[in-house]
This record gives structure tokens, sequence and C-alpha cells, in this order.
């Protein structure tokens, strides 16, 4: 890959007392404009790698880049390059939405300090408008944190990780806590600002469906990465896809089954695992079929099969 936007090379990271490094010796690379995730059960070491990479906690080895600055020697450069959304809220409750995305822009180095919105630069106020309208929040931008929902709470994070338009988006467990509906509307306005900013995506999540649609996937258990691949490659490695069949006369499906040599389970149905195309067994089968229809594997079965693989092994 030419010129990574975030490039890792055997990072490892060990915490005093502990038996074994929290990262070990993990090293992947991400491109442009990639949206890229991080899976893994509590403790296989998500949330230490992003810290590593947000500046937030020191590594023990390793290199790592940021938009081509190195997060040691050149840690500050790497922070206006980035912006974040943590697992826990981190708004200050005595402001205002806009006081809260104010304050960050300053910190970042977009503009000085001014007491007011107005008094802002048209940069500034610009920028605050535009994501506004985006994430859907614009009527909420003057009203204190305290008197908004959690879902309008993460919607302001957004705004204020995009203020200063980052190169790289770090998404730790970013809907945990809110429902359903809050979950995708959040992902929605996350998909739109990355479309139209071109903004990397760096996500570690509990919520297995949210990275079915990245573009790369990397498997973590106990600090190592264990696969690192696209969704589609990993549910191909890792499961086959399934013809869901049943019959009146299901004694007479079973029993020919067995006589082509076909392996399957019943489980309520029958299920029938293939690779290829399904034609090619329903033109070998005579009996008369009740239902037909295939299952394709999704990325949290192939996650629950990764993880049942690691606990047999």
């Amino acid at each position: 890959m030419n010129n990574p936007v975030i490039s890792v090379q055997n990072l490892v990271k060990r915490y005093k007392r502990a038996d074994r490094p929290a990262v070990d010796d993990v090293s992947f690379s991400v491109g442009k404009g990639e949206f890229f995730a991080f899976l893994g059960a509590n403790g296989a070491g998500k949330t230490t790698t992003i810290s590593i990479l947000t500046t937030t906690l020191s590594k023990t080895s390793g290199e790592v880049k940021i938009a081509g600055f190195d997060i040691d020697r050149e840690a500050r450069r790497v922070r206006e390059k980035v912006g974040i959304i943590f697992q826990q809220p981190s708004l200050d409750p005595m402001l205002t939405a806009e006081e809260n995305i104010r304050f960050h822009a300053c910190l970042y180095g977009m503009c000085g300090y001014r007491p007011s919105f107005k008094s802002m630069p048209a940069a500034y106020r610009d920028r605050v408008m535009e994501l506004a309208e985006i994430v859907g929040i614009k009527d909420a931008l003057f009203r204190p944190i305290k008197k908004l929902s959690g879902g309008m709470q993460r919607k302001l994070e957004i705004i204020r990780s995009l203020i200063h338009t980052p190169d790289v988006l770090f998404l730790d467990e970013p809907t945990q806590g809110l429902d359903a509906v809050s979950r995708r509307g959040l992902w929605g306005y996350i998909n739109e600002t990355r479309e139209r900013y071109g903004t990397t995506v760096f996500l570690t999540t509990h919520y297995i469906d949210e990275a079915e649609n990245v573009d790369t996937v990397c498997l973590l258990n106990g600090g190592k990465i264990a696969a690192c691949s696209s969704p589609e490659e990993l549910k191909r490695k890792l499961l086959r896809h399934e013809l869901i069949l049943d019959a009146e006369n299901r004694t007479e499906l079973t029993s020919e089954l067995t006589a082509l040599g076909l392996p399957f389970t019943v489980n309520g149905r029958i299920a029938v695992p293939f690779q290829g195309t399904a034609q090619s067994i329903i033109a070998r089968l005579q009996t008369k079929l009740t239902v037909l229809k295939t299952h394709e594997p999704s990325l949290e079965d192939a996650y629950i099969e990764f993880l049942n693989r690691e606990k047999a092994a």
C-alpha cells in the first residue's frame, strides 16, 4: 500500500505485572478513505491499540505513523490529523453544545477562543453550521448539554471530532448505550460525512453488524491479529453458504442427500452447506421440496465461528 494513512509496525504494549502483552507484535496499515474495523472480545487489545494510535497511551515498542507523522516524535501533528469519539461521553455538561465544539476547535488550533459564537471567525461558524445540518442537531446547537438526549450528544461528538477536518476518525465503541434507532441514525451521519470528506474511519465495536460494510476487518485475540481481510473473504474462509431445504417426506429427502454424499444438518429444517452455486445441488434432487432458500452467512456468523475455533484450539 502506497503512503498509508495509518501504518503500524510490530506494535507492543506491556503493562507492569501483566502475564502477557496487551498488544503483542501487531502490524497493519490503512489506506486513505478506507473504512477499517478492529473486532475482538473484551481484553483483546482493541481499546489499547486505539489509545496508542491517538497518542493518549504510550507504547512499549514498535513504530506507528498517522498521516505520515510519528506518534512519539510528532505527537502534536498526529493529534491535528485525527478526530476521536470515545467509548464514554467526554462532553462538558456545564457548556452548551456549541461551546463544547468551540473549546475543542481552539484546542486544535483552528482559531483563538472568543466569548461568543457570533464573535468567532466565519470559517468556524460556517463549518459548525454545515456539520450540524448534516447530523441533524442544528436546532440544538445552543442548548445546554444536560438537556440533550444520549443520541443527540453522540451526534454532537461527531461534529466536535470532525470540526478540524481530520484525516482519520477513530470510533471506539461509538454507539455504546444507544438504542437501535439512534444507532442507525448515527451510522447514517457517519457514512454521510465519510463520503463527503473522504475521511478514513477506524472502528472498534462489539456490534458486529456495524462492521459488515467495512473495507477491511481485523480480528484480535489475546493482543494479536488472528485474521485481517475484507468481510467477504473472512466469511469465505470461516463459513460456507447453506441451502435450506424441507419436504413433506423428510425421510425421503434426507435419504437422497445421504445417497448423493451431501453433508447436512437437521435443526427444524435441513441445512446443506455448499460452495459454488446452489443450482448444482438442486438439479440433482428428485424429492419434491416444500422449502428452498439459501442462507448467506453474516460477518457476525463468521466472528462467532472464529471465537468458537479459538476456544477449541
